[in-house]
């Protein structure tokens, strides 16, 4: 049995941190920022009043948390983590966060005797639930392989992408693809169901040749059946691509789909769909063509 901490047991965090518990961990929380809840308690999480105790009682600490700041809070704060490390003890964070402060967050961290990973994922709500996550992962080899038997409870998919900072950029990398992949899906069944097509009977045809992908076979679906129930909302969505956008300024490079993309999503949150799941970016294009996207044929004329 391990001792490990967990902080932001939200929708992603509260299921992996579950896969935890039921792979014979012990777990300890913070009520700092957030009440622990009763049945995760019942079934055994150690809660403490701040997040320097939860270091202090535990071998790793785990972060998923919604942004940079939030992270940077929880780490640095007056009773944060930094305060409660000694020697040896390792921060993994699996948060979505910003790359270039990825790498001033370990170097911190180290700097007070701790070793960090940051280790974002993808597969949303559902991978977190199955435990089914893809892991990326950026820091020292050594830390990685003392942490990659937990990431083995949360995840199937699990890279040593490379040191602090490339699991964040791979990250984003990741969400500027599955952005501008959902734009295209949405883009092809607009205009397939614009022209008179039905639109469910094009994407089952489509999945069977070379456009076929992910992001067809679910979120395609998602927009035949307008079914927009968050499994990642556009909020966080929009979030991880102001990192892209921002980060690209720094660089110096021109990402110009993915301002698109960014531009679709601030629309949709415009109209009130910042929780809407990130297939929902096709409502975007459906008010500027005056076009839902249905599922029903229209009836031919003899």
């Amino acid at each position: 049995m391990t001792d490990i901490g967990f902080i932001g047991l939200g929708i992603m965090g509260r299921p992996m941190a579950e896969h935890l518990i039921a792979g014979g961990h012990r777990l300890h929380a913070s009520s700092h920022h957030k009440p622990v809840a009763p049945d995760l308690v019942e079934k055994g999480v150690v809660v403490h009043a701040a997040p320097r105790e939860v270091a202090a009682a535990s071998e790793v600490v785990f972060l998923m948390l919604p942004d940079t700041p939030q992270v940077e809070d929880v780490l640095f704060s007056p009773g944060g983590i930094a305060a409660g490390l000694a020697a040896g003890k390792i921060v993994v964070d699996m948060s979505s966060i910003s790359p270039m402060a990825t790498k001033d967050f370990a170097r911190r961290i180290e700097a007070a005797g701790g070793l960090y990973l940051d280790a974002p994922v993808s597969g949303g709500e559902v991978g977190a639930k199955a435990a089914s996550l893809t892991i990326m992962v950026g820091g020292p080899e050594d830390a990685f392989a003392r942490v990659k038997d937990l990431f083995a409870l949360m995840g199937k998919n699990i890279t040593l992408v490379g040191g602090n900072g490339d699991g964040q950029t791979t990250k984003v990398a990741n969400q500027i693809i599955v952005a501008l992949t959902i734009e295209a899906v949405g883009e092809a069944l607009l205009f397939a169901s614009k022209a008179g097509a039905d639109p469910a009977k094009v994407r089952q045809a489509l999945m069977g040749g070379f456009a076929a992908s992910r992001i067809l076979e679910v979120h395609g679906e998602r927009m035949v059946k307008r079914s927009f129930d968050p499994g990642f909302r556009i909020g966080l969505h929009q979030k991880d691509l102001n990192l892209a956008l921002q980060g690209a300024r720094t660089l110096g490079l021109s990402l110009p789909n993915t301002a698109t993309a960014q531009e679709l999503f601030n629309a949709c949150i415009a109209h009130g769909g910042r929780d809407w799941d990130h297939s929902a970016m096709v409502r975007a294009l459906e008010l500027m063509a005056n076009h839902a996207i249905t599922a029903t044929t229209p009836a031919k004329e003899d």
